[in-house]
């Protein structure tokens, strides 16, 4: 599409309730449902990304492939009443705009500290089309002080000066992928702007496109902050019932079932043990914390990073102690995705075990329904399909996708050890095979379904 760069300077007022034009900078999963919610309360969005496929694709008033129920219609909606369209060029689409929105990823490299070129691009680009009066928001988590000292003066190259030409917060992203109507809905929106008035227009923008409260914090740190330390609380959390499950094991408890007799006590939360968290946010927020952090600050934080990523080998661990040396077995891992029922493989414990596998001579298999088998073999791994027989030695559930909660066992020949990375299987129905059932945290193997005597 084209979009006119003669855009006139917003002249909003507080208090203003005429629709917004809004530039949606980054149509992912999240991005592009932002997108069509704000149009679903009457304004015109402008979507931006780097991949002309999506872009082709909103513009025919479809979507790439997703998992958000409600998602499709809603972007055909806006499609069909012109509220909607998409384009390659964020310059001219952030010219048109009273409002910028960016949702690019950030993600770490290998050192753990933050990659910003994705999100460096996307903001020189929001610069060189940027207009006195608007308000640009970001939502992307990121690091403390990166709103006002890394992209405040990226957008003034612009020539416009925050707080006085254009007004700049941050407010996080808070939603769960395959649920986002729902928590747009349900969970606060928190707001925290450079300035005061950024704060205020903020405020009121999203007032306008959201039904949730929306709390304004100080300022943009502090909003910077909200989502930093709520993520991290889970890695923690996470973390504190691995090992948690770890030592139960030891020890012939099953872990599972004490923390489901410990959390009916209202303040116990004790979340559920697994071979690993993935994800794009609980296993890099943290990072993000840690990379500004002096040595001695956030130990809980760095120990709870390293439990996370060390419940893969533990796994495999679990296997070896059960079948002995893994050299050349084959071990068929169910689930590529970081969680069940989303096709999403962003720091999945897939990779983990596929490597951790590897380091013991084993042969890693993969299978996963929601991805094609050239998706799978991106990952250097072998793809499976499960509607004919196949050889493995042992199995792990990674991601507890629906598809596998009525698996036909029958048709992996050779099985004798199975490993619920998720605590999504039926013990009595895996040892009704005959094949050992092993669990994080499980202590007994339910071959017989009772706990060892001690």
């Amino acid at each position: 599409m084209t979009i006119t760069t003669s855009a006139p300077t917003s002249t909003r007022r507080a208090g203003d309730t005429a629709p917004y034009t809004i530039c949606v900078v980054g149509l992912g999963k999240i991005g592009l449902a932002l997108a069509a919610q704000y149009t679903a309360r009457g304004h015109r969005v402008i979507g931006c990304d780097i991949n002309a496929h999506v872009v082709d694709t909103v513009n025919r008033g479809d979507v790439p492939e997703s998992s958000e129920e409600g998602l499709a219609e809603r972007v055909r909606t806006a499609h069909d009443d012109r509220r909607l369209s998409a384009t390659l060029d964020t310059s001219a689409a952030a010219a048109e705009s009273e409002v910028v929105v960016i949702i690019v990823p950030l993600l770490v490299d290998q050192q753990g500290q933050p990659d910003f070129r994705a999100l460096d691009a996307a903001t020189w680009a929001i610069a060189a089309g940027l207009k006195p009066g608007t308000l640009v928001l970001y939502e992307t988590t990121l690091p403390l002080g990166t709103t006002r000292a890394r992209f405040g003066p990226m957008l003034e190259s612009s020539g416009l000066r925050m707080g006085r030409d254009f007004y700049l917060a941050f407010s996080p992203e808070r939603v769960y992928v395959g649920r986002t109507f729902e928590d747009l809905r349900r969970y606060p929106k928190v707001v925290g702007g450079v300035t005061g008035e950024a704060t205020d227009r903020a405020v009121a923008f999203y007032t306008s496109t959201l039904d949730a409260e929306i709390i304004a914090v100080q300022d943009a740190e502090t909003a910077e902050f909200v989502k930093l330390a709520e993520t991290t609380y889970r890695d923690v959390n996470i973390a504190l019932a691995n090992e948690f499950a770890q030592f139960a094991q030891a020890r012939g408890i099953d872990a599972v079932a004490a923390f489901a007799a410990a959390n009916t006590q209202p303040y116990s939360h004790i979340h559920a043990p697994g071979v690993g968290v993935g994800g794009h946010c609980i296993p890099v927020y943290p990072r993000f914390l840690l990379a500004q952090a002096n040595p001695s600050e956030l130990k809980i934080v760095r120990q709870a990073r390293s439990t996370n990523d060390s419940m893969a080998t533990y796994a495999v661990d679990l296997l070896t102690g059960e079948l002995g040396s893994l050299h050349g077995r084959r071990v068929l891992i169910l689930g590529l995705a970081y969680r069940g029922g989303v096709k999403e493989a962003s720091c999945s414990s897939a990779i983990l075990l596929i490597s951790a596998l590897r380091e013991e001579g084993a042969i890693p298999l993969l299978h996963d329904p929601l991805f094609t088998d050239e998706e799978i073999q991106a990952y250097g791994v072998a793809s499976v399909s499960l509607d004919a027989p196949v050889q493995a030695d042992a199995v792990v559930l990674q991601a507890d996708h629906p598809e596998y909660e009525h698996l036909d066992w029958g048709n992996i020949t050779g099985c004798t050890a199975v490993l619920d990375g998720r605590g999504a299987l039926d013990p009595a129905q895996v040892a009704q095979r005959g094949m050992t059932y092993l669990g994080v945290g499980r202590g007994f193997q339910a071959s017989n379904s009772e706990r060892p005597r001690r």
